[in-house]
């Protein structure tokens, strides 16, 4: 089977969170409503309508809290972001080896894409609003044997697809938590990946 790697965006490939929390926190004080910030981007992972449960939002607002924080988004998280240390190696790791890379994100895709175009990387496949193991369907419609990500979510997404799940705890969950969660290899971050993928087709 052609070699096929998945990625994680947020806290994976990029760090947005400084930009995640200046956007909830304009979007609070938009509404009135009590949407923590600082707790929002310490914990990127799940999809907004969920965090929007969690902050206690009225079930009604929650549709239009989502599409207002995604129309805030460009404006004010896109050139707050970074990318990860490695984050471009590695995608080139998957294409020097002759392989496809695909981004599957629990991230809005139009709002993924222009981080993609932020950093000028290429792959060959976006998907977006997929989370957890659902993040499943992506891996297995593009045929990838590898996923990389931050969160147990990752984790869940690509064991869900039968593919090898590949942790950096450059996000919330620590080495020690996300191995607990089952990954099958944790990497101190991305800079380590390109070495890693050798020697695993190597293998």
């Amino acid at each position: 089977m052609p070699l096929a790697v998945g990625f994680d965006l947020d806290m994976t490939l990029i760090d947005p969170r400084p930009g995640m929390v200046a956007a909830m926190t304009a979007l609070a004080d938009e509404t009135g409503l009590a949407l923590d910030g600082e707790y929002f981007a310490a914990n990127l992972g799940p999809p907004l309508d969920m965090i929007f449960r969690g902050f206690e939002a009225p079930e009604e607002r929650i549709p239009w809290l989502v599409d207002r924080f995604r129309a805030l988004y460009p404006e004010i998280v896109i050139p707050a972001t970074v990318a990860l240390p490695g984050a471009g190696e590695a995608l080139e790791a998957v294409r020097e080896a002759g392989g496809r890379t695909l981004v599957v994100t629990g991230k809005y895709g139009p709002n993924a894409a222009k981080h993609l175009a932020q950093f000028g990387w290429t792959v060959d496949a976006l998907v977006g609003e997929l989370w957890s193991t659902a993040k499943a369907e992506a891996l297995l419609e593009y045929g990838a044997t590898i996923y990389v990500g931050d969160h147990e979510g990752d984790v869940k997404g690509a064991h869900a697809a039968g593919a090898l799940a590949v942790g950096v705890p450059t996000g919330p969950r620590t080495a020690e938590e996300l191995t607990a969660a089952g990954a099958d290899v944790v990497l101190a971050d991305l800079t380590e990946f390109p070495a890693w993928l050798k020697s695993h087709l190597a293998r």
